[in-house]
């Protein structure tokens, strides 16, 4: 509904009540109860959210914390238990604009309207009015500049918004919060799309917000950032809120172990993932990309590139966003087109952007968009997985039988231990990490002989990363397979023989010798020079990425 603009949502911080002991929390959940079908998603969960605090939500994929969003959001109701803004009880799911001023959740997949300016989107659905109700434009821009302005936030108002960055989209939907007197926010994975400098800044964001009186619900996978911006941590596990702690209490170590529940799951530096050669000599190159040049909108521009990867090994490629390491991946898969340069298969050569090619030359591909690009949403688990040799299992008249999908499926589908009710359930009903599992199976059902992963962790928990490392090392040294991981993620390169970092387009460091020193890397994607020990990866004891292959 069109709303004229007024002080009660104007951006300005009303009461400001504070976290203090005794006041009304700006957000709590009592007691709160949820199934589907067959799954106890949450179990008496209760959760207290004060004004000027940032409190962290952490747990495996599957662990229920999608699901206390969308209740405690005001999108499915409980089947049990109540919702409380500041003492009063939620309102009724058929008022979202009263759920809106109380509560707004910013999701790690950016929900503004593209086409829109930055200024319609902060007021869209209640664009203000003239006296002649007319979208009275001059106020809505001049009233989204001052908010912008106010909260230290620097996004042109008259913007479209499908030419602004992932980070200033986030902008835009925290200001549009901010716009309606939301002084509750929820930030859902927000980190997972940006580079190492947008993380740094939203943080920045977050701490003046905490400091302005609004709660903030933190949402992450990456522990060293719920250490980093909250005051305390909630801990779910299997719908069971299993641990409140204040963060400075606790360490890394305790945390995954309150996630996982058993501490042998992960190891000590909270992946678990290793890499133990049998002493088996690398074999001859599989995958050789020759001077490369790409524009790619997506991963970054490629000027010159050029690597190979023999047999059962592993290249870890990585940088900052932007930088051109996931265009590396995407162009071996055939899933970029790129102006000059070749990518040769096992000798023969690929042409640019052909994927059904790349596929057919024993390519096989983890996008980093797995809902985007991994999976069919409503097609069924083993449907998903099989796609990629539908034409192999379909034989000589053409015919598939659900019987041999399924077949073909359950090896990869038991070793990646993907969760799901039945083969044929929708992959768009899954947890994030089981969607990647069935993602990553796809591309290792082929039995490639090239393998391009590009992010094959991003937004999964740690165990669930643990499994899917340890699955692409193991198969790349079993089989004889060439890894391509392009990733920013310094954790995943755990399992690599050796790392490349790439900035601007170009290689800029190469580390050969693991363990990888992690501020030798971070260093040399921002363009610094490491010294000549570093480079060779043996930095300094206690910053190395610890569980790589022995040289």
């Amino acid at each position: 509904m069109d709303q004229n603009l007024s002080p009660a949502n104007s951006g300005q911080l009303t009461s400001s009540p504070s976290g203090a002991p005794g006041a009304a929390p700006a957000l709590e959940a009592r007691n709160i109860w949820k199934r589907f079908a067959n799954t106890q998603a949450l179990k008496g969960m209760s959760l207290r959210l004060d004004h000027g605090k940032c409190v962290g939500l952490v747990g495996r994929n599957g662990a229920g914390k999608s699901t206390f969003v969308s209740i405690v959001s005001g999108i499915v109701p409980p089947d049990s238990g109540q919702v409380y803004f500041e003492g009063a009880s939620a309102p009724s799911l058929g008022d979202p604009a009263a759920w809106h001023r109380r509560v707004a959740t910013v999701y790690q997949h950016s929900m503004v309207v593209p086409w829109l300016t930055v200024a319609e989107n902060v007021y869209l659905g209640r664009y203000p009015k003239t006296w002649y109700r007319a979208v009275d434009w001059k106020t809505m821009r001049s009233e989204t500049r001052r908010i912008m302005q106010e909260w230290g936030f620097s996004v042109d108002e008259r913007q479209q918004c499908a030419t602004i960055s992932v980070e200033q989209r986030q902008v835009v939907e925290i200001a549009r919060a901010l716009a309606l007197g939301t002084r509750c926010l929820i930030l859902d994975e927000p980190t997972s799309a940006l580079e190492r400098s947008g993380v740094a800044r939203l943080f920045e964001r977050v701490r003046a917000l905490v400091s302005a009186g609004v709660a903030v619900l933190y949402i992450s996978h990456h522990l060293e950032e719920v250490f980093d911006i909250c005051d305390s941590v909630a801990v779910l596990r299997d719908g069971e809120l299993v641990l409140t702690a204040q963060t400075s209490t606790l360490d890394k170590q305790s945390l995954v172990a309150a996630m996982v529940g058993d501490k042998g799951e992960v190891d000590a530096a909270g992946t678990g993932a290793t890499r133990t050669r049998s002493g088996a000599t690398l074999g001859t190159a599989r995958l050789v990309v020759d001077n490369l040049h790409a524009q790619d909108l997506a991963g970054g521009p490629l000027e010159g590139v050029s690597l190979e990867v023999r047999a059962g090994e592993v290249l870890g490629i990585t940088g900052l966003r932007g930088s051109g390491a996931a265009t590396v991946g995407r162009a071996v898969a055939g899933a970029t087109v790129y102006s000059s340069g070749t990518v040769t298969v096992d000798g023969r050569q690929l042409k640019p952007g052909r994927p059904d090619q790349a596929l057919s030359l024993g390519v096989g591909y983890v996008p980093e968009d797995r809902r985007g690009h991994g999976f069919v949403p409503q097609l069924g688990v083993t449907e998903n997985a099989t796609m990629t040799i539908a034409r192999r299992l379909s034989g000589r008249l053409g015919i598939l039988t659900r019987s041999r999908r399924a077949a073909a499926a359950r090896p990869v589908l038991r070793s990646l231990e993907v969760v799901a009710s039945g083969p044929d359930q929708p992959v768009a009903e899954l947890s994030g990490g089981n969607q990647q599992k069935v993602t990553v199976a796809r591309a290792l059902i082929v039995a490639p002989g090239v393998l391009a992963a590009v992010s094959p962790t991003r937004g999964v928990d740690v165990a669930s990363k643990a499994l899917l490392l340890e699955a692409l090392a193991s198969f790349t040294q079993g089989a004889g397979a060439a890894l391509l991981l392009a990733t920013e993620e310094l954790d995943d390169l755990v399992i690599c023989d050796r790392v490349l970092v790439m900035l601007r387009g170009q290689i800029f460091a190469e580390f050969t010798s693991p363990p990888f020193d992690r501020a030798a890397l971070i260093a040399a994607s921002e363009g610094i020079a490491a010294a000549a020990g570093a480079a060779a990866g043996t930095g300094a004891a206690g910053g190395a990425i610890s569980g790589g292959p022995a040289a």
